[in-house]
């Protein structure tokens, strides 16, 4: 049932979004939209290796990132320089749906690529009227429904 559904997710999600991505370090707390590619059930975000978000990443590496009814916890990595050719999968893909940022950051030399890989996922949703929430467990690989009385 987990694959199943998960799979419906990341079809319902695309390859690309803007989220809020969520950071934080020493109980400080920030978030921003991001341009985000969505690959293999993964996201992938870039930025300036000089930015606060990154600073807060290389020393806490959980994030959270929101787009509408979806939020995502997860564990963030640095993959490199977004231009290597092991990460052609995300600068191909930014190239097409963010050509304009690409095309003014993907090339500096301080920018550096991010994958986040997802550890929960929940979405709120209507059934006929109903509300209901979706939880994906990515440790466990469950998936459960519940619905809210109104």
């Amino acid at each position: 049932m987990f694959a199943q559904k998960l799979n419906e997710l990341f079809c319902k999600l695309g390859n690309h979004s803007i989220m809020c991505l969520a950071t934080s370090l020493d109980n400080k707390v920030t978030a921003r939209s991001m341009s985000i590619i969505i690959y293999d059930n993964k996201f992938y975000f870039q930025t300036d290796t000089n930015f606060q978000k990154a600073e807060q990443i290389k020393n806490n590496n959980n994030v959270a990132l929101c787009c509408n009814n979806i939020q995502i916890e997860g564990v963030c990595k640095v993959l490199g320089h977004p231009l290597l050719g092991i990460n052609s999968f995300f600068s191909d893909l930014y190239k097409k749906y963010y050509e304009g940022s690409f095309s003014k950051y993907s090339s500096l030399k301080d920018e550096i690529l991010f994958e986040v890989m997802p550890s929960k996922i929940s979405v709120w949703d209507y059934d006929d009227g109903k509300p209901y929430q979706e939880f994906f467990n990515f440790q466990d690989n469950t998936y459960q429904k519940v619905y809210y009385a109104i």
